[in-house]
């Protein structure tokens, strides 16, 4: 069943005046070729300041620009999601794998936070950070813009402590580690750039200990002290130790080149999260298992 569809909008800024129509489209979207993006503009589904424009329409700073996208059919997911925990500021929710936090791609309504909105019509949750769409586990949300706030401020101060569990291969993995490695923003032939390990990226820290080791695979504990795009996935890939079935991120914790957008197949799960209560300042913790279906569950 096809979704409602969905305006996009954007503004240009200083650093992208001057470029066409076109250009700006075909280089900020490339997961469309800039063939689609032509025949978009040609049909005028996309528009400048309210008006049609033509691909070689040179832009100004400050300009709005609106694409109508029509109702398309979203990928499979699950579409469904555990409430762990709940007050009038605060909800703890758990995700399965496969499942997107935000909207993004070919996804609008198969999202975590279209599901949350639809339970509670009433209020607007805002997630305080993300999972990758293949990571199941833990979501933190505010149900009300000073509660938001002040989780928020609690995740840039670190004050906010997000556990992992995670499943590589086996190797002489040290019993406790730490992983010092700055993250930052790579080109890629397919999905435009994605986030890697990178010397003058920005500085990341994740601490692990072996839970369980086996024949072929290795339990991890892993908790981040900084919340950096794909961290885990980047750090235990540099460190030597990529996530089983990660289809991104190899050995150097660098993105493959024939990656595609929304692979998913790597077993990495939020398993725990600790947080000042937004009003009464109490330290709260909240677990979540791996889900049956998950291998990390059996390990």
């Amino acid at each position: 069943m096809a979704n409602q569809g969905w305006i996009y909008r954007d503004k240009i800024s200083k650093n992208q005046a001057g470029l066409s129509l076109l250009a700006y489209y075909a280089g900020k979207y490339p997961h469309s070729s800039p063939e689609e993006w032509l025949d978009r503009i040609l049909s005028a589904a996309i528009l400048v300041n309210g008006s049609p424009a033509g691909p070689d329409t040179v832009l100004e700073i400050g300009q709005q620009l609106t694409y109508q996208r029509p109702p398309w059919t979203e990928p499979d997911v699950p579409l469904f999601f555990e409430r762990l925990y709940e007050d009038a500021e605060v909800l703890v929710v758990a995700k399965p794998s496969g499942l997107p936090v935000l909207a993004g791609g070919g996804f609008l309504e198969h999202t975590l936070i279209h599901l949350v909105h639809q339970h509670y019509p009433e209020v607007t949750p805002y997630p305080i950070h993300r999972l990758g769409r293949g990571t199941s586990g833990l979501v933190l949300m505010a149900k009300s813009k000073p509660a938001r706030a002040k989780l928020s401020q609690q995740m840039r101060e670190g004050k906010i402590t997000k556990i992992y569990r995670a499943l590589v291969g086996r190797g002489d993995i040290p019993d406790n580690f730490t992983i010092n490695q700055a993250i930052g923003k790579i080109a890629h032939p397919i999905l435009g750039y994605v986030y890697g390990a990178l010397a003058d990226g920005l500085s990341a820290r994740s601490d692990g200990r072996v839970l369980k080791k086996h024949p072929d695979s290795t339990l991890l504990e892993v908790q981040i002290f900084t919340g950096r795009p794909h961290q885990i996935r980047i750090h235990l890939a540099f460190f030597g130790y990529p996530l089983i079935g990660d289809p991104l991120y190899g050995l150097g914790g660098l993105p493959r080149p024939d990656a595609v957008p929304g692979d998913c197949g790597y077993y990495l799960h939020a398993n725990q999260i600790l947080f000042n209560h937004p009003s009464t300042g109490e330290r709260i913790s909240i677990c979540c298992p791996a889900p049956p279906e998950s291998v990390i569950s059996y390990q």
